[in-house]
């Protein structure tokens, strides 16, 4: 069985990488681009569509709102473009917005950034695969019925595809996205060279009227504000994704900073081109589109009517029909790259929960790479909540739109904020007028981008929070205090294990061991060791699987300074496996010596709360599992009883009449 799980995982991953490979994996800017823009650039095939939907519930008369809600957004865009680029000179290490958050503003503001940042790529896989569904409907309308099940099978195809590692996702992706900025400026340059020709393209729908909404009809004073705001942040989702990549600057071949700026502009020029020009082309082609079809007046069968996506109307429009060539390609180009647009997430995401786990605010698996160099744990749980996202809401784009930009506006708000006290704590020291005069210059552009996105973020938050934007807002919240949990958590297990007499630690028990796997120096190996050490064995050996060349360089430091009269032994792991490692090791002793005992003893801690087995002993329970097939191998856990276990044992810690683990069950009637 296990060959071919084996098998099955090398046909669906490929061949397993080398530590040293990495380097290999390295992105120049051509793949770059759509692995880390493809988000920003795809979210024009709905940014206009969401502008016209909320301003068509006062109805037809508002539109004209439509150019300066357009116009606000680009320049919003470009402003948070310049800004990011600032971050990723300044901060090239791949934290993005929660690394310059936490370094000038402090772990608490770099930690909402982190909860709002990882909500929202939940979101921008959910809203991206669910808009993709909707163009192929719209394409195909007989599809309708199985939006959900094509949807989960969208993201299951993400998962696999990101599973192989950055590079092979990249030349996987890369295709449709170019092929998508093409057909989409190609339809703007026709259609606007029409209209300066006198033949403007119009839409399917411009016959059509929109009856206003009751609750939105003759509005005026506050209450036309509102709805104006409403349309301004609902075409804000135009710049979800722009801050992947800050986040990814270490995928960049080198020189990393140079190369990440220089993709950042050239993703802001194309979605800046890309927005304006379906806006202008939406306004000029008259495309009606609204929350409910039955809102379009003249319509014989509202119920049944399916409405075109706006894109798929100026397809149509300017190319001559439903049945043209033009027509197909766009849609179909738009479909794929939407879908391909949460692949911004899934690098995104993963990276994030990675710094975030190395930093142990998540579990340190999220901080492992896979086979193939890339952050599996972190892919793996992106899939499984998004999945369950689109399940839940039935994978529909109006639906989800409002969980959607809150967290991306929190994370720019708090970014330039931090980057202001970074210049400014630079000038201070700064003495070369030139510099002095740069860092000026990038405190301003940062100054105006904080204040602009934080203002944004206000009318986000005022205009969809009883839409729905509150439940974004909840999860942000319990991600933070969940992470916050574990930080203490794992902060408690280092103070506690924390070595401060190594000696007085390795006073002998009466136990015999005679190999002792370790990762750490700390109280659990010591005590493992001591408990070796008394039983006197013919061999006695500590060893460590090289997952890390580094941490076991530094394991090796302070087991030589401590003292340690124990040899340690290094095992490469090429792989960044442990099991295969120790195992193979442990059965070379065997053929070495096949009438001889090996015995095995693995320092694991003992908590006394379920959700701490999830931060602990995974590795240790896999090797046992695997030890104990071995023919002449004894296993043995030396535990090492954390704080939380010694609080659940307590007697009055139990119900009454509870059993302690290990103690006899009275008979009855005692």
């Amino acid at each position: 069985m296990p060959h071919v799980t084996e098998f099955l995982k090398r046909l669906l991953l490929g061949r397993a990488l080398r530590s040293e490979e990495l380097g290999g994996t390295l992105l120049p800017k051509r793949l770059a681009l759509p692995i880390f823009a493809s988000d920003p650039l795809s979210s024009v095939a709905y940014a206009t569509q969401e502008i016209l939907l909320v301003l068509t519930l006062g109805g037809l008369a508002y539109l004209h709102f439509t150019p300066w809600i357009a116009a606000a957004v680009v320049f919003l865009m470009a402003v948070v473009v310049l800004s990011y680029r600032q971050v990723v000179h300044a901060y090239p290490s791949g934290g993005g917005s929660y690394e310059v958050a936490s370094a000038n503003l402090g772990p608490s503001a770099g930690l909402v950034v982190g909860a709002a940042l990882l909500v929202d790529y939940v979101m921008t896989v959910a809203v991206s695969v669910a808009s993709g569904v909707d163009n192929i409907i719209s394409a195909v309308p007989a599809l309708a019925e199985h939006r959900v099940p094509m949807a989960l099978v969208f993201v299951g195809l993400l998962t696999a595809v990101n599973l192989r590692g950055v590079r092979e996702s990249g030349r996987a992706f890369a295709a449709p996205t170019y092929l998508f900025v093409t057909g989409v400026l190609l339809m703007c340059g026709t259609g606007l060279l029409r209209y300066l020709l006198g033949d403007p393209p119009v839409a399917a729908t411009a016959r059509y009227g929109v009856e206003p909404d009751p609750a939105e009809a003759d509005l005026v004073g506050l209450a036309l504000v509102l709805l104006v705001l409403r349309a301004f942040s609902s075409g804000c989702t135009a710049l979800t994704g722009v801050e992947a990549i800050s986040n990814g600057v270490p995928a960049f071949r080198r020189p990393k900073p140079r190369n990440a700026a220089a993709t950042l502009a050239v993703m802001g020029l194309i979605a800046v081109a890309m927005f304006a020009g379906v806006t202008t082309l939406a306004i000029v082609a008259d495309v009606r589109i609204a929350d409910d079809a039955c809102r379009l007046t003249g319509l014989p069968d509202c119920e049944n009517y399916t409405q075109r996506t706006v894109i798929a109307q100026l397809a149509a429009a300017v190319f001559g029909g439903e049945s043209s060539f033009g027509f197909f390609y766009v849609q179909a180009a738009t479909a794929l790259v939407l879908v391909l647009a949460a692949n911004t997430a899934f690098n995104g995401f993963p990276l994030l929960a990675s710094v975030l786990a190395q930093h142990r605010y998540l579990p340190r698996q999220l901080h492992n790479r896979g086979d193939r160099l890339a952050f599996s744990n972190g892919i793996l749980a992106l899939a499984v909540v998004a999945g369950a996202l689109l399940w839940a809401y039935g994978a529909n784009v109006t639906s989800l739109i409002h969980l959607y930009i809150l967290g991306v506006f929190t994370s720019f708000t708090l970014c330039q904020s931090g980057m202001v006290r970074h210049w400014t704590r630079e000038l201070r020291t700064e003495a070369d007028p030139v510099l002095r005069r740069r860092h000026r210059t990038s405190r301003i552009v940062n100054g105006i981008g904080a204040a602009i996105t934080s203002l944004v973020l206000v009318i986000v938050l005022v205009t969809k929070f009883t839409e729905g934007a509150w439940l974004a807002v909840l999860a942000a919240a319990v991600l933070w205090a969940a992470m916050r949990s574990i930080r203490g958590h794992y902060d408690a297990t280092s103070a506690e294990l924390a070595v401060t007499d190594p000696r007085r630690e390795l006073a002998p028990p009466s136990r015999v061991i005679t190999v002792v796997l370790v990762s750490q120096l700390h109280k659990a190996t010591l005590r493992a060791l001591a408990y070796a050490r008394a039983t006197r064995p013919d061999r006695l050996e500590a060893v460590t699987v090289a997952v890390d060349r580094e941490a076991a360089g530094e394991l090796r430091r302070e087991w030589e300074e401590a003292g340690i009269d124990v040899p340690l032994r290094i095992l490469d792991s090429p792989y960044r496996e442990i099991t295969r490692p120790a195992l193979a090791y442990v059965r070379s002793i065997r053929r070495e010596s096949p009438r001889d005992v090996v015995s095995v003893f693995i320092p694991e801690y003992v908590v006394g709360r379920w959700w701490e087995n999830l931060l602990h002993n995974q590795s240790a329970l896999w090797l046992k599992s695997r030890l104990l097939f071995t023919p002449g191998v004894m296993v043995t856990s030396v535990p090492w009883q954390l704080r939380s276990a010694a609080r659940a044992d307590r007697p009055a810690a139990r119900a009454p009449g509870a059993v302690r683990r290990g103690e006899p069950v009275p008979p009855p009637g005692h």
